[in-house]
């Protein structure tokens, strides 16, 4: 998969799954997804490989000046699944950041609206013409500020419509920009990861692997197998010995 694809499908992933985010906000946890089981384990997981730090850091800068609370909580069933909410929080910041920077950059000013001139005519034929040209690029002038591909610094700030609007960015699909750099489309497809990997580990609909710190009793390291929905399994690659939620079941 090239680095375009997998961008596309990040930014896909994202604008499905945000109303099952929404969803899975107010909704219990459910038994048996990654990471509920061998919690003294799990715990001790380091969660952050290159690309998480730098997708981090890009979205931590901006929580900081974040004025507005980007989840409205609206009635839900309790108890309210604070992660689910910190995952939410923390993807519309950084999809939002980086698609502000991508227009900031790449997106073309509007047409300016022609402004009203006194001028001489010398016939009523050619004064119409003129008044006829002005109106038409007003109209062209207003159509292009409303232009519905051009991305907005206020109003419609929503995750899933930035991630929408960086994969038309990044598809090249028409509008009021420029085709993207290469560090562009890279920046995108960093954010577009690490936000697609924390709805993935939100919603448990991804495999896991992970290779635990800790090693086992007999030196060798412990693999944890899990996510999709399936209880997570321990295994050692010295000694062979797997566990379960339920303790171990082979030895």
């Amino acid at each position: 998969m090239n680095t375009t694809t997998s961008t596309t499908t990040h930014l896909r992933t994202i604008a499905m799954h945000w109303t099952d985010l929404h969803d899975a906000a107010g909704t219990p946890a459910q038994l048996g997804a990654f990471g509920l089981g061998l919690r003294g384990y799990l715990a001790r997981l380091d969660q952050a490989d290159a690309d998480q730090i730098e997708y981090e850091r890009h979205q931590a800068a901006h929580l900081r000046s974040l004025e507005r609370d980007p989840i409205q909580l609206g009635d839900r069933p309790v108890p309210v699944r604070l992660h689910i909410l910190d995952t939410m929080r923390a993807v519309e910041a950084a999809l939002v950041a980086c698609a502000d920077d991508i227009a900031a950059a790449a997106q073309r000013a509007p047409i300016t609206v022609p402004a009203a001139r006194k001028a001489d005519y010398s016939t009523l034929r050619e004064a119409r013409i003129a008044a006829a040209d002005r109106q038409r690029r007003t109209e062209l002038a207003h159509a292009d500020a409303h232009d519905p591909r051009r991305w907005r610094w206020t109003g419609r700030r929503t995750a899933p419509y930035a991630a929408l609007w960086l994969l038309a960015r990044v598809t090249r699909a028409p509008g009021p920009c420029r085709r993207l750099t290469d560090a562009e489309e890279h920046r995108i497809g960093v954010v577009a990861a690490g936000a697609a990997a924390r709805v993935e580990r939100a919603l448990d609909i991804a495999a896991e692997r992970r290779t635990l710190a800790e090693p086992c009793a007999c030196g060798g390291a412990i693999d944890v197998h899990g996510g999709e929905g399936r209880a997570p399994v321990a295994h050692c690659t010295g000694c062979g010995r797997v566990w379960a939620e339920g303790g171990v079941i082979a030895a």
